[in-house]
């Protein structure tokens, strides 16, 4: 990031929405790039060095969801942000499953944009999470610099995201933490009351699924609980 200017690849295939999305960055200070294909915003990503990747879903040549998978696989700790239709629930989930990072639904706010773009790109023990030492959450061992969960000897890949999940779970064995907490300290919302996501759920259903769906309880109304001894 030179001069503080955040080297942000836009990959829409709308003219309209590519050109908007490129002079909102711009204004707030970033240095964005815009292309129309998903196989060319595949071979730029790969080819430079940038902080975030903006990817619609439907493009020509390669669709978004295959450019987050194997951008994902070449760099594991690559910031993407997924653009979706409104409504599209299976496309969201699709898009986490493949390793995206947050996602902003059309149409969508500058606020909004904004608020994700900014939360990504903030950089902190969360999306580095090497600079973690290893942690014990119940019976995993949690290896941060490795990116693996430990149970029984068995290894559990996880995300950063999910490392900084089960560390700040970790911090409050037994506590309720509320989603607005999760907000701003996993995804460093600090506007976290002004962003309507469902972010936070989508994560934390990805993060049962691996380490148990019974370890972490939703509180309705108010957050979630690492369940003490799971």
């Amino acid at each position: 990031m030179a001069n503080g200017a955040a080297r942000i690849l836009v990959v829409e295939d709308e003219p309209a929405i590519r050109s908007g999305l490129c002079d909102v960055l711009a204004y707030h200070g970033h240095a964005p790039l815009g292309v129309e294909r998903g196989d060319d915003g595949l071979t730029r990503a790969l080819a430079e060095e940038f902080a975030l990747v903006v990817l619609d879903i439907m493009l020509p040549g390669l669709s978004g969801l295959d450019v987050c998978t194997r951008l994902r696989e070449r760099r594991p700790r690559q910031a993407i942000l997924m653009l979706t239709a409104r409504g599209a629930e299976a496309d969201v989930l699709e898009g986490f499953r493949r390793g995206a990072d947050d996602y902003v639904t059309k149409p969508f706010s500058v606020a909004e944009l904004v608020a994700r773009v900014t939360a990504l790109l903030r950089r902190s023990a969360v999306d580095e999470p090497h600079a973690l030492a290893p942690f014990r959450v119940a019976d995993l061992r949690v290896e941060p610099e490795r990116l693996v969960a430990v149970r029984d000897g068995l290894e559990i890949e996880l995300t950063a995201r999910e490392v900084a999940l089960l560390a700040l779970f970790a911090s409050e064995p037994g506590r309720i933490v509320s989603r607005r907490r999760l907000l701003r300290d996993v995804w460093g919302m600090h506007a976290a009351d002004s962003v309507a996501t469902r972010t936070v759920d989508m994560h934390i259903a990805k993060l049962r699924k691996k380490v148990g769906a019974s370890a972490i309880e939703t509180i309705r109304g108010l957050g979630y609980r690492w369940v003490t001894g799971s």
